[in-house]
């Protein structure tokens, strides 16, 4: 099975063009679980499937965490499937990629830096507590697209040095909090400077914290907007796998455009060889 594996600022996934694979659906969960397992396979935050659009768009991208559950989108996969589409010739420098959460364009701005327009967002409520062992924790609440990615996003001071295990106590129990039916990814942020922001975000079918996170750095920058907090004008995000710049774009009180601008790697294209495959594809192959 040939494969890429792309990160874009450390978030990173591996991509199979199903178009040419042509693999059943029924087995891509497993498929994720297997090659997305760092010390057994490639390993990363998620698998990505490029597969023939079911209506008006270039091709449909198929977004898998790690733990197998399907996920409706992931901004920094979307920026790495765009240089995928283009470098592939399944696309032209701006591009229509279709999701589970709705249409997502993608725009070649130089040869590694790719720009999405995310999703709008469809909830933002700025005023979420939620009460996590007796204490109230100050939340805001947002999804992005339709059906909605959930996000939650909590202020936190001296995020850069706060206690590593923690942070991971606060950010497992609010990502399976009973606020939040769909469960949530957590963005932890604080204001650093004038449009600077720090963020880690606890995700949802990951687990755990990964090293940058597109639709929670898009979902945290939209309620700093509405709180007065940054301009929304190409707000910088520091995360710990790099730098990533939003734009917030509003007519009135609707969100026009969200857009996620930022780097991408090709780490790998080669060939998946990995013997597990053979008792996963066996009977299942094609279509």
């Amino acid at each position: 099975m040939q494969f890429w594996k792309m990160n874009g600022a450390g978030n990173d996934f591996i991509i199979i063009n199903n178009i040419e694979e042509t693999l059943s659906q029924e087995i891509f969960g497993e498929l994720a679980k297997l090659v997305c397992e760092r010390h057994l396979s490639l390993g990363a935050d998620g698998l990505m499937v490029v597969d023939k659009p079911q209506g008006n768009a270039d091709y449909r991208m198929i977004f898998y965490n790690s733990d197998g559950s399907l996920g409706e989108m992931c901004g920094n996969g979307a920026r790495c499937i765009s240089r995928y589409g283009y470098e592939n010739g399944l696309a032209g420098e701006i591009q229509k990629i279709e999701t589970t959460a709705g249409i997502v364009i993608g725009e070649r701005l130089a040869k590694d830096m790719y720009k999405i327009r995310l999703n709008d967002p469809s909830t933002v409520i700025l005023d979420y507590p939620v009460n996590l062992d007796g204490e109230i924790v100050n939340c805001s609440y947002v999804e992005l697209g339709m059906p909605g990615i959930p996000h939650a996003v909590v202020p936190i001071k001296d995020l850069k040095t706060y206690p590593a295990d923690e942070l991971i106590k606060i950010g497992r129990k609010l990502r399976f909090h009973s606020a939040f039916p769909k469960g949530a990814n957590v963005n932890f942020y604080e204001i650093i400077g004038h449009d600077h922001v720090y963020e880690r975000t606890y995700e949802r079918g990951v687990e755990d914290f990964t090293y940058a996170c597109g639709t929670g750095t898009g979902s945290t920058v939209t309620v700093l907007t509405e709180l007065g907090l940054v301009s929304g004008n190409h707000v910088r995000v520091d995360m710990k796998g790099g730098t990533l710049y939003i734009d917030v774009i509003k007519n009135g009180e609707k969100f026009q455009d969200l857009y996620l601008t930022g780097p991408t790697n090709i780490v790998a294209i080669g060939e998946l060889t990995d013997s597990n495959l053979d008792l996963l594809l066996g009977g299942v192959t094609n279509e």
